[in-house]
């Protein structure tokens, strides 16, 4: 569930639009190749992408769809070569993308001792959705109601986020889906917090306690995390936190790796 570029055909650097923002320095449709995209798939300026003005190549985050579409679903044949399965190839990359984001969670949850109780039917979804990854029938993927996968894989993250947010005595903050833009932050205790889905663009986090907080889908662009606690914070990402700011003093999931630019 994380990415592997060295066996993947390039496909978020093609596959994907963005337009000239903050994040990229141009604008691209989808379907055409990036203009850094070599020849061997790989990047010609990886090491040097936020100085070249591609932020948002650093944040973005395929939970390892991108080899599993290259080496599994089109067993290793690349789009050049086999230019015929350029456009379904692409297409199955936002499907595939979502079904590896629900892996991570699941997998995550499995680990969580407080989850014991749902960890039977945790283990059922994941067998399942692992095996929609597996298939080598792209139409079929093309075809799939993700959103209905979601769904029923909801619920069981949800009790997995109360089971754990347990731990922590007393009354938590319930800030699902809030919107907290620039919200000034500072050294606040939310330790056990749901903060599901919560807007925290260019919020003021630092020296937060984020224990044992729910962060599923939380957007963390540009927050400052410098100085934040995380340990045990749930279903945080990889791509959360390389959209965020942080230093030496934050500290992350043991799951996770310290971003490059903190």
């Amino acid at each position: 569930m994380r990415a592997d570029c060295e066996n993947c055909f390039g496909l978020c650097c093609v596959a994907l639009t963005f337009a000239a923002s903050a994040d990229f320095p141009v604008d691209k449709d989808a379907g055409e190749p990036c203009r850094h995209l070599r020849t061997d798939f790989r990047c010609g300026i990886h090491q040097r992408l936020r100085q070249q003005g591609f932020q948002g190549c650093t944040v973005y985050d395929c939970f390892g769809a991108g080899q599993k579409i290259s080496q599994v679903t089109f067993g290793g044949e690349d789009w050049r070569r086999a230019p015929g399965t350029a456009e379904r190839m692409f297409a199955v990359l936002p499907v595939m993308r979502q079904l590896q984001e629900l892996l991570w969670y699941l997998n995550e949850a499995l680990t969580l001792e407080p989850a014991r109780p749902v960890h039977g039917e945790i283990r059922g979804a994941l067998d399942e959705i692992e095996r929609l990854t597996r298939t080598t029938d792209s139409d079929a993927l093309l075809e799939l109601d993700v959103a209905a996968r979601r769904a029923a894989v909801n619920p069981l993250l949800l009790r997995t986020s109360e089971l754990v947010r347990a731990q922590v005595r007393g009354r938590k903050k319930n800030r699902r889906g809030a919107d907290l833009f620039g919200a000034k932050l500072k050294g606040a205790d939310l330790r056990g917090a749901d903060l599901r889905g919560a807007y925290l663009i260019a919020a003021d986090l630092r020296g937060a306690d984020l224990r044992l907080a729910d962060l599923i889908g939380a957007d963390f662009r540009d927050t400052d995390l410098r100085g934040a606690d995380l340990t045990g914070s749930i279903f945080l990402t990889q791509s959360q936190a390389n959209a965020a700011k942080g230093d030496s003093a934050t500290t992350l999931p043991l799951s996770l790796a310290r971003p490059a630019h903190w």
